[in-house]
C-alpha cells in the first residue's frame, strides 16, 4: 500500500517489438516441402513469417524490443528492478537469456530470470511482474517474450515448419496508485497435454547425443488435432475467467489480443465469447506463430496502430505446451502515441549482446533455409506492410 493507503497497481507504461528482416513466404515453403500457399492460408491464415539472421539470437532480438519498451516508458534502463524473459528457445541452457539482455541494455541493478511456459510464457511473466509490483518489491519490471523457433524446425515436416517464426516483444510494467492497469489474471496448466507439443531431446531425460540428433529429436513435435481442440476451448474459458475477475463482461472489452497461432483458433475463440472478429487483433498472417513473442508483438502493433486508446479494456490471452494457458485483463492508461516514438528511437544495430570469449557456434541457420535467405532482393519489409492483393487485415490502419 502507498502512504495514502491506495493499492499499488501495475500499469503498462512502455511497449516495443522487434522482427527480423528475413521473410519466409508460403511460396518459399512450396520449394522446400509438399505444401501450397492455398493449403497453408486456408488452414492457418499464415502467409509469411520472419527468420532471424545468423548473427541474431533470442537475446539480441529481446534486447532491441526491450530498449524500445524502455524508451517508450520514458525511463532509463537502470530504473528496471526486475527482468523477466519468456522463451522456449534460450540462447543457452545457462546463463539465463534474461541475464544477457540485462547486460545488453546497460542495466546494473535488476534481478533477471527466464520464464518457461512455452507460448503462454509472456502472460505468465506478466502475471509474475504484477505480483512483484503490487507487493511493493519492484517499481519497474521489464517483461519480454522472445523466440527463435526457425532453428528448431524440421523442414521436411510440413505440419510444423509452416507454422513458426522469429521475433520479440516487450513491455514495461510500472507501479502506480492511479486506477487502471492490470486487473484480473487467470493462469492454468493441464499436464495431460504435456507431450502434445514438445522437444523430445536436449534435456536431462534425453541429453544431446549423436543418436538423438540422428532421430531428429531436437525438432519441435506437435499433435495438431489435440492441440487445436485444447486451444479453442481453453483460450475462451481462460479469457472469460480473467474478465470475470476484473468485474467486467466480455462486452466491456474493447480488444482481445490472442496468441497468434492459427486464425481458425482465433475465430473459434471469438465465437465462444460471442464476439465479432473485429474485436480480435490478428497479425499472424505476417509473423506466423512466434510462441511467447506473439502476444507482446501483437500488443505493440495494436497500440501503435491506434487500436488501443486510454481507458480501453484489453485482454491478452495465450495457450501453449504443457498445456498452459493464461489471460490478463488490462485497463489501458498510457498515451498510445509514445509507442512509435519509442520504436524510432532505437536502432537495432545499436543494441549488442556480448559474446563469449574464444568460442563461436557453428552456422546456426538450418541448411534448408540457407539458400532461401541468401537469395537476392530486398528483405527488409516494413512491419506494417500489407502485400498488394492480400485480403484486408482484421484491424484498421492509422491515418495521418
Amino acid at each position: 500500500m502507498t502512504d495514502g493507503m491506495q493499492p499499488i497497481r501495475a500499469h503498462v507504461t512502455g511497449w516495443g517489438r522487434y522482427a527480423p528482416a528475413g521473410v519466409l513466404t508460403n511460396a518459399d515453403l512450396e520449394r522446400m516441402v509438399d505444401t501450397s500457399d492455398e493449403w497453408i492460408v486456408s488452414r492457418t491464415g499464415i502467409r509469411e513469417r520472419r527468420v532471424a539472421a545468423a548473427n541474431e539470437t533470442t537475446a539480441s532480438m529481446a534486447a532491441v524490443a526491450s530498449m524500445r519498451a524502455i524508451r517508450t516508458a520514458g525511463i532509463d534502463p537502470d530504473d528496471i528492478d526486475l527482468i523477466l524473459l519468456a522463451t522456449l528457445t534460450p540462447d543457452y541452457w545457462m546463463p539465463s537469456t534474461a541475464a544477457l539482455v540485462k547486460e545488453a541494455i546497460g542495466n546494473k541493478r535488476a534481478a533477471a530470470m527466464d520464464v518457461a511456459a512455452a507460448c503462454s510464457g509472456f502472460v505468465y511473466a506478466f502475471a509474475t511482474a504484477q505480483a512483484y509490483i503490487t507487493s511493493g518489491i519492484a517499481k519497474h519490471v521489464l517483461v519480454i517474450g522472445a523466440e527463435l523457433l526457425t532453428r528448431f524446425l524440421d523442414y521436411t515436416d510440413r505440419s510444423t515448419c509452416i507454422l513458426f517464426g522469429d521475433g520479440a516483444g516487450a513491455v514495461v510494467l510500472s507501479a502506480s496508485s492511479e486506477p487502471g492497469g492490470a486487473l484480473g489474471i487467470e493462469l492454468t496448466t493441464a499436464p495431460e497435454g504435456a507431450y502434445m507439443i514438445w522437444l523430445p531431446a536436449g534435456g536431462a531425460k534425453s541429453p544431446p547425443s549423436a543418436e538423438t540428433i540422428a532421430r531428429g529429436e531436437h525438432y519441435i513435435r506437435m499433435e495438431g488435432r489435440e492441440t487445436y481442440r485444447f486451444a479453442t476451448k481453453t483460450m475462451a474459458t481462460t479469457a472469460l475467467e480473467s474478465v470475470r475477475k476484473s468485474g467486467l463482461d466480455p462486452s466491456d472489452i474493447d480488444l482481445f489480443i490472442p496468441h497468434q497461432a492459427n486464425v481458425r483458433i482465433v475465430e473459434a475463440v471469438a465465437k465462444g465469447l460471442d464476439l465479432p472478429m473485429s474485436k480480435m487483433y490478428v497479425n499472424l498472417d505476417r509473423y506466423g506463430n512466434t510462441s511467447a513473442a506473439s502476444v507482446p508483438i501483437a500488443l505493440a502493433e495494436a497500440v501503435n496502430e491506434g487500436r488501443v486508446q486510454v481507458g480501453d479494456n484489453i485482454v491478452m490471452v495465450a495457450f501453449g505446451a504443457g498445456f498452459t494457458s493464461g489471460a490478463v485483463t488490462v485497463e489501458w492508461t498510457a498515451d498510445p502515441a509514445r509507442g512509435r516514438a519509442g520504436e524510432a528511437a532505437v536502432d537495432a544495430d545499436d543494441v549488442q549482446v556480448r559474446l563469449p570469449v574464444d568460442w563461436d557456434s557453428v552456422d546456426p541457420i538450418p541448411q534448408a533455409l540457407v539458400e532461401l535467405l541468401a537469395r537476392p532482393g530486398p528483405v527488409d519489409v516494413p512491419l506494417d506492410d500489407v502485400v498488394p492483393g492480400e485480403p484486408e487485415r482484421a484491424h484498421s490502419e492509422v491515418r495521418g
